[in-house]
């Protein structure tokens, strides 16, 4: 999954404007970005995103400006094929083939990217089509062997329940990661504009709070508060949906009586292996901002590999 917030909203703020869209359409060996990526190119020569990682970037300035001038999709591929690889090529050794679209009804409508935005407000993903052989794209379901179908997942969140130290690290980590937090916790002397800036908080109860978010595989939910009154009920909600990843901060013998408590409650086996307790992955971390590190890696892994 491709990670194309800038470039999106960067058509939100240059639309009306001439634009063309590069995307990385196939990739082999080592390539630093993956299928999917998108860079936008705005007429007087202002970029957003990446399909390289900035290894080839100049070069498909270079041929965005092109595009722009005749209306037409080309396609290029990059490599380390020849002396001029660390000019124009892939020194990493990888080798990606781009896109480059005009944004336009003859290449990426600007129809498609309203399509995607809205999708995302609703919290669903979706799926654009592109006929390689024309270098259109379409919402419009196309199947064959020159067809390219680049999956817009819905966007992350995560669901931070407890208003504890590690929240305070947790959700600026989240916020790097572009995944949007929100603190749950009804104790609202904890959970404060002072404590959480910028950060969505919700003073419901868990239970309530986790079910209204709907989450889905996209959505994290991560219990902090070591409080079973606080920490059960939001399990119960994340288990009782399809959410892409459930955590429990807390000790070995701590999460083997909250298995405990969650089996009297009626969950099976399976249910209960998708918390992963204690949280995160193991880094030997010290402190707060550490233990929020590993959480929000123990959650990137897990999205990324639900995806």
């Amino acid at each position: 999954m491709a990670d194309n917030e800038t470039a999106l909203a960067a058509f939100r703020t240059w639309q009306g404007a001439p634009l063309a869209l590069a995307t990385v359409i196939s990739t082999w060996g080592s390539a630093p970005r993956p299928r999917g990526s998108h860079m936008l190119v705005h007429a007087d020569g202002r970029l957003e995103g990446s399909v390289s990682g900035g290894c080839v970037e100049g070069d498909v300035l270079t041929l965005a400006a092109e595009v722009l001038a005749s209306g037409k999709p080309e396609r290029r591929q990059y490599g380390v094929a020849d002396g001029s690889a660390w000019e124009v090529g892939l020194p990493c050794g990888g080798t990606i083939e781009v896109l480059v679209q005009p944004v336009s009804d003859a290449g990426f409508p600007p129809a498609v990217f309203d399509a995607i935005e809205h999708a995302q407000a609703c919290g669903r993903g979706v799926t654009v089509y592109t006929d390689l052989a024309t270098g259109r794209s379409s919402l419009a379901p196309m199947t064959g062997d020159g067809i390219f179908a680049n999956t817009y997942a819905a966007p992350r969140q995560v669901l931070i329940v407890g208003a504890v130290q590690i929240a305070q690290a947790l959700a600026q980590i989240a916020a790097t990661l572009g995944v949007k937090a929100t603190v749950i916790d009804p104790r609202t002397r904890f959970l404060t504009e002072e404590r959480f800036p910028g950060v969505t908080l919700d003073d419901r109860w868990p239970d309530e709070a986790v079910a209204a978010y709907n989450p889905g595989p996209s959505t994290a939910v991560i219990t902090l508060s070591h409080d079973p009154k606080i920490d059960d009920p939001a399990l119960i909600a994340a288990l009782s949906a399809e959410t892409g990843y459930i955590a429990a901060l807390g000790s070995r013998r701590s999460h083997a009586a909250r298995l405990e408590r969650l089996a009297a409650a009626g969950f099976g086996q399976e249910d209960l292996d998708r918390i992963d307790g204690p949280a995160g992955i193991d880094i030997n971390a010290i402190g707060a901002s550490e233990i929020a590190l590993s959480v929000a890696a123990g959650m990137v892994k897990a999205l990324h590999d639900r995806g």
